[in-house]
């Protein structure tokens, strides 16, 4: 029976964790927080948006980065294989806009629980407030055994970065290879941060990004993956909210806008145009319009601030616009137009949309020049806005970045420079859109991580 260990009791340590028990394997889960799932908790609002329902070609095309790494995965765990897995364990749930789904409680303290549930029923030993500091390995000749013997591995046990310093600098893992082709590292087990040693056959790093650290992701799973001589790609805060230039945001804080389209433009270059919904905040805007066009401009944004448009009456065209905003002011022609415009706005955005304009509240619509018609006419169909800036990796629903997918291998999710080490969730390189889908991708690569190293114990 081989023995695994996985590092973080999130959704895609999770997942690895009841797979590979399943396959018959010793499995012992290490989480450095009080309970599993931390993050998990908070996701969705509190509500858990666990997966979207549908079709793993719409799920590949929702992924933002290394799509074509997550073929395998993806086929191999979809959507319908993860909503039977929570149904299996008594979660009901169901689907809404979008065909996101959500357990049926409104409540993501019902999807850990039944996590919990499916972690007990398999045999997975959970350890909770225990820090993993380090993934240990050793050299093997290329022709020769895995040590699988407790004593054996305790004996030669040894840190695989000591290898890699070895190596020229830059290049260390690649290099080692060439070098010493007759040696390639193995992992033996991990080091905990009281000292002890834990031996196994295989190591799960499902530690997450470093977004929303007060969960516990302080970016363990990326010094990890760097002391075996992986690269781990720029990281940064993804799926996050966006600072605004303009005062106005303040003024509306709390302001939620539906059915609108938002345009992100780089001088003339269109960036991202969607449809949906957005809010406003203190310090600018969000929403799951805004979360995935953070996913779109991070890179441009860097380098300096970018228009944003919103069209708040998308549904009508020129014409239509036009024609309503005469239908409303010669249904009301003696009343001021701050209390007209409230058929056409949210109350909160009137005085607003009045000021961006230059239009006396106070005035009566009989007064209201062809001019300023015309203005209000611009801004309901272009809001302008200045993005300046994302939010950091506190307010981030993912990271993006992580480990380099070119050298993971994606049917099993183990790495190609470590025998036995493997690698699930957002730890690696890989981030969609809002909607269920980073869950996803959590769910599959746990789902393949957990198969992959059950496979160790048919190596022996």
């Amino acid at each position: 029976m081989a023995k695994i260990i996985v590092i973080g009791g999130g959704p895609a340590g999770a997942m690895a964790a009841v797979t590979a028990a399943g396959q018959g394997c010793e499995v012992h889960l290490y989480e450095k927080n009080e309970k599993i799932g931390k993050k998990l908790y908070i996701t969705g609002k509190g509500r858990c948006n666990l997966t979207n329902n549908c079709s793993p070609e719409d799920f590949l095309q929702a992924v933002c980065v290394n799509r074509k790494f997550l073929y395998s995965a993806g086929y191999g765990f979809t959507s319908r294989n993860v909503m039977e897995f929570f149904e299996n364990a008594g979660l009901r749930l169901k689907t809404e806009r979008g065909n996101r789904v959500f357990p049926a409680s409104d409540h993501s303290s019902d999807v850990i629980a039944a996590l919990n549930r499916r972690l007990r029923d398999c045999g997975v030993t959970v350890y909770l407030n225990r820090e993993v500091k380090e993934v240990l390995t050793e050299e093997k000749d290329a022709g020769g055994g895995c040590p699988n013997d407790q004593e054996e591995a305790g004996a030669e046990i040894r840190m695989h970065s000591d290898v890699m310093e070895r190596s020229s600098a830059g290049n260390s893992a690649k290099s080692s290879k060439k070098k010493e082709p007759h040696a390639s590292p193995h992992v033996v087990g991990i080091r905990l941060a009281d000292g002890e040693i834990v031996p196994a056959d295989a190591v799960i790093v499902a530690t997450g990004g470093i977004s929303y650290r007060t969960t516990g992701s302080t970016g363990d799973g990326y010094r990890f993956a760097r002391a075996a001589g992986h690269q781990v790609t720029e990281l940064l805060p993804s799926l996050v909210p966006l600072e605004i230039q303009e005062d106005y945001p303040k003024k509306l804080q709390g302001l939620s806008l539906k059915n609108v389209t938002v345009t992100i433009r780089d001088g003339r270059r269109e960036l991202y145009s969607g449809f949906g919904e957005m809010m406003f905040t203190h310090f600018g805007v969000t929403g799951p319009l805004i979360l995935t066009a953070s996913t779109v401009i991070q890179k441009r944004l860097k380098e300096h601030p970018l228009a944003m448009s919103v069209n708040l009456k998308p549904a009508l065209d020129e014409q239509q616009l036009d024609a309503r905003l005469l239908r409303e002011f010669d249904a009301a022609k003696n009343k001021q137009i701050k209390n007209v415009l409230g058929s056409l706005y949210p109350a909160k955005l009137v005085p607003v949309m009045l000021e961006r304009c230059r239009i006396d509240p106070e005035k009566a619509v009989n007064l209201v020049t062809k001019e300023e018609r015309r203005k209000l006419f611009e801004m309901t169909r272009d809001f302008p806005l200045t993005v300046t800036a994302l939010r950091d990796y506190n307010e981030a629903v993912v990271t993006r970045g992580g480990v380099s997918v070119k050298e993971i291998r994606p049917q099993t999710m183990e790495s190609r420079l470590a025998e036995g080490l493997f690698f699930a969730g957002e730890v690696l390189d890989l981030d969609a859109v809002t909607g269920g889908y980073n869950l996803q991708i959590a769910w599959s690569t746990g789902y393949a991580a957990g198969m992959g190293a059950a496979g160790i114990q048919y190596r022996k």
